[in-house]
């Protein structure tokens, strides 16, 4: 559905984005992550067209962003960070000034203003003026002037910033369903919507991908060692040279959450790290078993999204010495934005 193939984005010698490559396949819905400036907005201006690439190319469902880009609008739906609402006229008309931008045949506007409207939950709310309405609705009418042409690809910056608890749940389900029909690229600042949502992570970093990944396998593809916390009932000194004699077994850490007293039989709380990333749980639990140790508790201990953001996104060294802009090559300076497109980054 989407293919981003070796795209650049130079801002008169300033960083934007370098060489960028990755692909989302038709009803996938994939989280978009990165730092603030990383480059994430001018990603998505890139895809949506509101900004041209310096170098590379874009294609949407096999149309070019640079030679077909009005078809391949067509093919898509943008909702930016600050929705684009006109807070002057009411719910009704503005999505039919939207549905006449978008160019719906008016003979089938009634039936998709509708049918958004009952999707988005705002009936009972044509009429109402939209500087009236909460965030939370503001943000539900930003997703249905962005699916009002049925569009494949649905691109959201920031769809639940600002919203309370109870608006980022709906918003979080609006989005869930509309992924049942349209390919979703979604930029988040929340990395708990990604587990929530997501069935891909992306993350950007200083202008590049620095992580493709789906969700169940990102403490994986970081990890290099595969660890269990365990929780045993007995001897400290047994249980230890137990878990010690296994081949499978690298090392063992004994955890502050033990309450052990010397030969005496109590919680032991342990973690255990496993020779080349080899899942030892079974062989764990088959082992305390035998030596008669009751397991209370035993997970694997992985990194979260959190630990995998703040590892690839921190750069002691670039913090210290000031990040440097990418070089610009010739085929990017000649590419490179004018001051009014700049002041788009700026937001970032």
């Amino acid at each position: 559905m989407l293919e981003v193939k070796n795209v650049s984005k130079v801002f008169q010698n300033q960083r934007g984005v370098e060489d960028i490559s990755f692909s989302i396949a038709r009803g996938e819905i994939v989280g978009f992550l990165g730092p603030n400036g990383a480059g994430k907005t001018t990603t998505m201006r890139m895809i949506t067209g509101y900004l041209n690439p310096s170098q590379g190319t874009i294609e949407v469902d096999g149309l070019s962003m640079n030679d077909q880009p009005a078809k391949a609008r067509k093919k898509i739906g943008y909702l930016p960070e600050i929705p684009p609402l006109y807070p002057e006229m009411t719910v009704e008309s503005y999505l039919k000034f939207v549905a006449d931008l978008r160019e719906v045949p008016r003979k089938k506007q009634a039936e998709r203003l509708e049918a958004v409207i009952y999707k988005l939950g705002l009936s009972g709310r044509e009429k109402q003026i939209i500087r009236s309405l909460s965030k939370g609705y503001k943000q539900r009418l930003g997703l249905a002037q962005a699916i009002i042409h049925e569009p494949d690809l649905l691109v959201l910056d920031e769809p639940t910033s600002g919203l309370d608890p109870n608006q980022i749940i709906e918003i979080r389900q609006l989005i869930q369903e509309l992924g049942e029909n349209h390919t979703v690229l979604l930029s988040t600042h929340i990395l708990p919507e990604v587990n929530t949502i997501c069935n891909r992570v992306l993350i950007i970093n200083q202008g590049r991908i620095v992580l493709d990944e789906k969700p169940e396998r990102l403490a994986e593809s970081m990890e290099q060692t595969f660890k269990v916390h365990l929780q045993v009932k007995g001897i400290k000194a047994q249980v230890v040279q137990e878990i010690r004699q296994m081949e499978e077994v690298a090392e063992v850490e004994l955890r502050a959450d033990s309450t052990v007293r010397p030969e005496e039989s109590e919680t032991v709380s342990l973690l255990i790290s496993a020779k080349e990333k080899k899942d030892i749980r079974e062989a764990l639990f088959y082992k305390m078993a035998a030596s008669g140790f009751p397991i209370l508790e035993m997970k694997r201990d992985g990194m979260t999204l959190e630990d995998i953001f703040v590892k690839l996104t921190t750069d002691e060294e670039a913090a210290e010495l000031g990040e440097a802009p990418i070089p610009a090559t010739d085929a990017a300076i000649k590419g490179a934005s004018s001051p009014q497109e700049q002041e788009g980054q700026d937001h970032e």
